[in-house]
């Protein structure tokens, strides 16, 4: 007896839809926040009055120049700030490697596969574009990555009802996505290598990871050793957020006994709030200020860098998402699952075009040297992260009411056990509480039927005798 097809996308176990709500709860706030602070850069960057003391904060230069980090504030925020949230990101990876989605690789094959074709089709229609009008190659990799935070920002903007299965997918598809960004910065964004320091970062890391496994506790030993590590791998010329997701991946993410969380989840419930509500707010403050007049927005379409940069994002990001979905389905013959439909995968696949945080990053490194080329790639970035929210907004809209069904039947617990009821189908416990619920409230409605009937039967006799009263 052959077993049953596998669905994709179906529903998540309890404890994995748990820990995906609670980490889109904070991703969503800091989405907001990021928002808040994207525009707030705009804003300071594009009024007059205020555009030269934007630069001057931004250039502004501080920190030890004996140890190679005299930086500006922009420079800070970009290598320092950031390493906080790849550090996140480092710690979700893992988590999902030996917990998660990643662990099994049947289940694992569908968002590696849909990350990987949801960068290679942008850096595709990128470098394509730019073949074609003669432009740079160097910013193939500036569409690659999604930005969970502001993806977030968008549906909780918006109000829209999306399936936990479909969000834990975006979830996934953005960790995938991040580990192979963090792969492309430290492999093509690497013009040279300070072995000393390189090394240095490598022993800081090994001492970092026997502290761990030696079961030692206390911020006061982990926060010195990481700013060591993340200084000399910085010094390296290895970008510095490199540091950030090795120590995250180091972290031990599986439960042992008597453990209500993992080390590693438990530091990721510390941190996050500090990535999501700070760093990234922060980064985006003094990397998303750029010109936004209507000539520089309609140069975007005319460059080739800047075209690609867009097409890539909102074409080659649903394409390769959508496609890569599609194709690991039509391979390992799995099904989509019952409640949803090939046109939410592209609704997803479509917010996945959002790429702003890691976008901004790689477009940095890019154009390094060419401050032009570099605003002008930022605000296609922006251009492009805006197209893509609309066009999911108005696609997630079409299907809300569906969605809002599903989750409704995701929430449902009649017998208030605090657990959805549709995790306790197989449970004889829950059908026995239900069954213990409804005749409660049969024996009140046979109380109330009783009660009514004798009301009526009074009414009737009592109107009986006021007619006969009146014959006589």
């Amino acid at each position: 007896m052959s077993a049953p097809p596998r669905k994709v996308l179906g529903r998540l176990s309890l404890p994995e839809r748990t820990f995906v709500a609670d980490a889109l709860r904070t991703e969503t706030v800091g989405g907001v926040l990021l928002l808040i602070a994207a525009v707030a850069a705009l804003i300071w960057a594009n009024v007059p009055a205020l555009h030269s003391s934007y630069e001057s904060v931004s250039h502004y230069h501080l920190g030890p120049a004996a140890l190679g980090l005299d930086l500006s504030i922009e420079h800070w925020a970009a290598d320092g700030l950031l390493a906080i949230f790849f550090f996140v990101a480092g710690i979700e990876l893992k988590r999902e490697l030996v917990a998660g989605d990643l662990k099994d690789p049947k289940a694992a094959a569908l968002p590696v596969v849909a990350a990987l074709c949801g960068m290679a089709v942008p850096a595709l229609v990128y470098t394509l574009t730019n073949l074609t009008g003669g432009g740079s190659l160097a910013g193939w990799a500036v569409p690659t990555a999604t930005d969970i935070a502001f993806a977030l920002a968008v549906l909780a903007v918006i109000g829209t009802w999306l399936p936990s299965a479909l969000r834990a997918f975006l979830l996934t598809l953005a960790v995938v996505d991040d580990l192979f960004a963090i792969l492309i910065i430290a492999v093509f964004f690497t013009a040279h290598i300070d072995f000393a320091a390189l090394g240095g970062a490598a022993v800081g890391l090994a001492v970092f990871w026997v502290l761990l496994r030696k079961g030692v506790r206390g911020w006061y030993v982990y926060v010195p050793l990481a700013l060591v590590i993340w200084a000399l791998m910085y010094n390296s010329g290895v970008h510095a957020t490199i540091a950030g997701v090795a120590m995250g991946l180091m972290l031990r993410c599986s439960t042992r006994e008597g453990e209500k969380h993992s080390p590693g989840e438990h530091i990721e419930h510390l941190v996050r709030p500090l990535s999501a509500g700070l760093a990234v707010p922060l980064f985006a403050l003094f990397s998303a200020g750029v010109s936004v007049s209507g000539g520089a927005l309609g140069d975007v379409f005319t460059q080739p860098e800047t075209l690609g940069v867009v097409l890539g994002l909102v074409v080659g990001k649903a394409l390769g998402i959508f496609g890569g979905t599609w194709l690991t389905a039509r391979f390992t013959r799995a099904s989509l699952s019952d409640d949803l439909a090939w046109a939410d995968v592209f609704a997803v696949a479509t917010l996945a075009g959002i790429g702003f945080t890691v976008s901004l990053l790689i477009g940095e490194l890019a154009f390094d040297g060419d401050a032009t080329l570099t605003d002008e790639v930022k605000a296609a970035v922006l251009l492009g992260s805006l197209i893509a929210a609309t066009l999911a907004t108005v696609l997630l809209k079409l299907r809300n009411a569906e969605y809002r069904r599903l989750y409704e039947a995701e929430e449902r617990d009649e017998d208030h056990s605090g657990i959805p009821d549709i995790y306790e189908e197989d449970d004889p416990a829950y059908h026995l509480r239900m069954a213990a619920i409804y005749e409660r409230k049969a024996a009140e409605h046979r109380r109330i039927a009783e009660l009514k009937s004798a009301e009526r039967l009074a009414e009737v006799a009592g109107g009986a005798g006021e007619e006969d009263d009146r014959r006589a």
